[in-house]
């Protein structure tokens, strides 16, 4: 009889919880629909391990951007600069490494001090982007469309508006260099080794992580998610790091790309969860006049958050030029658009505050998903446009109705 009326009790926090969380959930399982869905209409091409490259490949950058573009909307602006910032940073690279007309061919610099150099600059334009809309309060959506008019004319000027490669074959490892398999020796031929024992560590160190946070909250009192909704999450992370493991094992393994990406993920979940940074960032967001007679230095913060993302979006801007080996004229041309989507698609609010990067990362590979399967079943790029911007619109639809109805 006690059995019963826990299982029964258990029922009530379930539904309670998942709908206290609904835009959490709603998120992971639209990725899935959209996932199995276009397994479907591709005829099973979407997970095949080439495929599964082209589209970390192809969203890297996105994401890398997504990143920092949270940070700025947690914190109440938007930049409209990051796609033609990251073109920009691409033709310093290429001018750096390929072409410049001031010095000799001998004089090329190598790919480390080149790659230092720009994401030098891009931190220093972020930054000064930051200091005209702290210092003298003018509106981000401003400084930053004019920061995407002058970046685009600077690209444009630095290329002569042609192609600038190839680059130095270590540049493009960055993008297109793939982990080497150090178990190669002992591993079926085909089957890429060392790429499945990183998934199988991977996942046993965020289960554990999960386990001992889940310990943490417990014995303070705060574990709000029910057992059976953490028992469940955990298998389904465990299912889909291990078979995304496998379908890289069986292609060439894992990207260069893909562990810059990771590494990033892991250290602003750190930065945003975990360190009085993240958390005054939140509390901008959440009400700036507040914040600031807390003792928050608001105007330090803000220059740093966009500090952040001029670095992030110059080192997606390297992405970008070395996995098409050249820096071109139009390189980052709707990019700030795909960053900003992948931002409100995966749950950050319209009005600031509110914002995960799990979110973000999974609102960025809806789209991605979306692109990279629009295009196998050929549908054309003014129509992919429009169901893009319609997914958009739902997203924002479903923040703002949420957050009237709570």
């Amino acid at each position: 009889m006690s059995q019963i009326v826990t299982e029964a009790a258990a029922k009530p926090d379930i539904m309670r919880f998942v709908k206290a969380n609904i835009r959490d959930y709603a998120l992971l399982l639209s990725l899935l629909a959209i996932m199995i869905f276009f397994q479907i209409t591709t005829n099973g091409i979407l997970f095949t391990p080439l495929n599964m490259t082209n589209i970390i490949l192809q969203n890297s950058y996105i994401v890398i951007m997504a990143l920092g573009m949270l940070l700025i909307i947690v914190a109440g602006h938007i930049d409209l600069s990051v796609g033609f910032l990251s073109g920009f940073i691409g033709a310093i690279a290429g001018v750096l490494m390929v072409n410049n007309p001031f010095w000799p061919p001998e004089w090329r610099m190598g790919t480390v001090p080149a790659v230092l150099i720009c994401l030098s600059v891009g931190a220093a334009i972020g930054a000064l982007q930051g200091w005209f809309v702290a210092k003298f309060r003018i509106p981000a959506f401003i400084v930053t469309l004019a920061g995407m008019l002058i970046y685009r004319g600077l690209m444009i000027a630095m290329l002569s508006g042609r192609n600038l490669g190839p680059f130095p074959d270590s540049f493009q490892a960055i993008s297109n260099g793939y982990v080497p398999d150090y178990l190669a020796f002992m591993a079926p031929e085909g089957l890429h080794l060392f790429t499945l024992l990183v998934g199988v560590v991977v996942t046993a160190l965020i289960i554990l992580a999960n386990w001992r946070s889940r310990k943490l909250e417990e014995e303070h009192g705060m574990a709000e998610e029910p057992i059976q909704l953490f028992h469940a999450r955990n298998v389904i992370i465990a299912i889909a790091f291990l078979g995304f493991s496998w379908i890289m094992a069986n292609h060439r393994g894992l990207p260069n790309v893909l562990i810059t990406m990771f590494a990033l993920v892991a250290l602003f979940m750190f930065i945003t969860t975990r360190t009085t940074f993240g958390r005054r960032v939140y509390a901008i967001g959440g009400n700036e006049k507040a914040a600031k007679l807390s003792g928050i230095n608001t105007e330090k913060v803000t220059i740093a958050i966009f500090s952040i993302m001029g670095a992030l979006s110059a080192l997606a801007g390297l992405v970008y030029a070395a996995r098409l080996n050249s820096a071109q004229p139009k390189a980052g041309s709707g990019l700030e658009l795909d960053v900003i989507a992948a931002c409100f698609i995966g749950g950050a609010a319209v009005t600031g505050g509110v914002g995960k990067i799990t979110g973000v990362v999974i609102g960025a590979f809806i789209m991605g998903v979306m692109n990279n399967g629009m295009g196998i079943m050929g549908i054309g790029i003014d129509w992919q446009q429009v169901i893009k911007g319609v997914v958009l619109m739902l997203a924002v639809f479903l923040d703002v109705y949420y957050k009237n109805k709570g």
